[in-house]
């Protein structure tokens, strides 16, 4: 799931003679959470289902935030108001935000990942999984790696590579048509190119090399699978293999800076 929060402002209206502009705000305002300690003004319209009702917010420090974002469409822009009791309660967060605080917040929710379907469909037997179509196994994949990919730029590799893995299972358990290989091997290329990178980013350069040398099978001139391979046998103290793996990539984008300069540490 992802989101930005935008433009945090701080209201501390029980201590404001008359009328502030967020209490008059929030007199238009919609109640999400019922005791209108929680409330919300549509900036603008977003697109398609709201996030599901039992999604798994990650990252998410305010439960009037959480609330907030189940209550969203992709694309859409939302002002919120939090009561305390849904921000920073009576500790606040020093030295910006005082105790017992109702905070303004704008949030535009970019996309989210819904894993539901994915995780029913991975929890299948290989037998009811090919009983569905190609472009609903494709689909889980695709969903298996980018959460894959959201865990990788946390730097969490560890639960990254187990998303990756998991998509790459889904694809190789899978019986493909001739006429439809071509789909599962692009598929394919982008996992192990993942998976490559993950497992350098775990120290682990064996794995990384072999999957890395999977991804050049698709694809035997492919410009990051042969960065990766060299990457790895650099590591390995395998310098020569290093050198071919490089110079193979260089040939294919002869002005790549990290490639240039993985050749100049080489020698």
């Amino acid at each position: 799931m992802g989101g930005s929060a935008l433009n945090q402002g701080v209201l501390e209206g029980d201590d404001a003679p008359g009328q502030s502009p967020y209490e008059r705000l929030s007199q238009r305002m919609l109640d999400i959470s019922g005791d209108r300690g929680v409330l919300k003004d549509v900036i603008r319209e977003g697109a398609g289902d709201l996030v599901a009702p039992d999604a798994t917010v990650l990252d998410i420090t305010l439960w009037g935030m959480e609330l907030g974002l189940l209550s969203m469409r992709r694309g859409e822009l939302a002002r919120f108001l939090f009561k305390p009791t849904y921000a920073y309660g009576t500790l606040g967060c020093p030295p910006l935000i005082p105790p017992d605080t109702t905070v303004l917040f704008e949030i535009e929710l970019l996309d989210f990942l819904d894993s539901a379907e994915s995780d029913k469909f991975c929890d299948l037997s290989a037998e009811q999984q090919d009983q569905f179509p190609l472009q609903k196994v494709l689909k889980v994949a695709a969903t298996e790696r980018e959460f894959g990919n959201y865990l990788f730029r946390q730097n969490r590799f560890y639960d990254a590579k187990v998303r990756y893995k998991r998509a790459l299972l889904l694809l190789r358990r899978r019986s493909v048509p001739p006429e439809e290989q071509h789909l599962t091997e692009a598929a394919k290329l982008l996992i192990l190119l993942n998976l490559s990178f993950t497992y350098l980013k775990l120290d682990r350069p064996t794995i990384a090399l072999r999957y890395g040398e999977q991804a050049l099978i698709i694809d035997q001139k492919n410009v990051k699978a042969l960065f990766r391979c060299g990457q790895a046998c650099l590591l390995l103290t395998e310098y020569q293999k290093a050198r071919d793996f490089l110079v193979r990539a260089q040939k294919e984008q002869p002005f790549n800076h990290d490639i240039n300069n993985e050749l100049k540490k080489l020698a």
